[in-house]
């Protein structure tokens, strides 16, 4: 694996590779790796001949109280991890080689569909910090595939859009959600999750299914699943951030006749929050 920390160096790696007829696949992350995020790079390595990894913290996507500081940099495990799994070349640059013109005078990338709800409502800004970053490494990397979870599903869709707006030649591949035994779904921040936590915090995941599983045998009053899914998880001992079944393509208020759904839900814990989601077909 090959390691590079400037643009202009990792752009020759790259030209030369395309020159010898090779595709490239790119998998953005912020590291502080775990068994998702390498599933990540093996279905990059299905698609494309070439697998490109970035680790960047990207402070724009991070709101004034949240945990940039404190977001856990674990680069030596990342880099082993990444060997591991025959990562071609790695991108783990300077903020001031993103943003050399510094972060309050960068231009940004703006995509104002499904932007100001569900994580959007709850973190403002952060979806323009993840679409300038993309964009920006999108530029950098000039994949042929990207490949994103669909953990976190909302990125995904604005990413998609994003894509499509800007007619950026990249196509997106949707990995499926890597989970824990219990249905956690791995994240990086269930690391802040306590002992006493850990056994309990499953009830989100079951609340997705429970709902899913209620829709699918013909229930359409959504407000009122919604509520009870807060209520299962407000009594496990969770804050809820939001809970909501929506269009999958809009992420607008799911409609009686929409075919294609996604339930969306977010919760604190102590030190966390935690995503998640399921769709189905009706």
């Amino acid at each position: 694996m090959q390691v590079f920390h400037h643009v202009a160096s990792l752009r020759q790696a790259l030209a030369e590779a395309r020159r010898d007829g090779k595709s490239i696949g790119f998998v953005p992350t912020m590291g502080n790796l775990h068994d998702a995020h390498i599933e990540l790079v093996n279905l990059a390595h299905q698609h494309c001949d070439v697998v490109v990894v970035s680790i960047f913290v990207n402070r724009l996507q991070f709101g004034l109280n949240e945990d940039w500081d404190k977001y856990p940099r674990t680069m030596q495990e990342d880099m082993a991890r990444l060997r591991a799994a025959n990562c071609d070349y790695l991108f783990h640059p300077e903020e001031a080689e993103i943003y050399p013109n510094g972060m309050d005078q960068q231009t940004k990338v703006i995509c104002p569909a499904m932007t100001d709800v569900l994580c959007g409502a709850s973190r403002p800004g952060h979806f323009e910090g993840v679409t300038t970053v993309v964009a920006k490494l999108f530029n950098i990397v000039q994949p042929d595939k990207a490949v994103f979870g669909v953990k976190d599903f909302q990125q995904l869709a604005v990413i998609r859009r994003m894509v499509e707006d800007l007619c950026i030649p990249v196509e997106i591949v949707a990995a499926p959600v890597h989970r824990e035994d219990d249905g956690l779904a791995m994240s990086s921040r269930n690391g802040y999750l306590t002992e006493e936590e850990r056994p309990k915090v499953a009830i989100l995941n079951q609340s997705l299914n429970w709902v899913s599983n209620e829709i699918k045998n013909g229930r359409k009053d959504f407000p009122a699943l919604e509520e009870e899914a807060r209520a299962k998880i407000q009594e496990a001992g969770f804050k809820v951030d939001y809970f909501s079944i929506c269009n999958s393509k809009d992420l607008q208020p799911a409609a009686h006749d929409d075919c294609e759904i996604t339930i969306l839900g977010a919760m604190y814990t102590s030190g966390a929050r935690l995503i998640d989601n399921v769709s189905l077909s009706v």
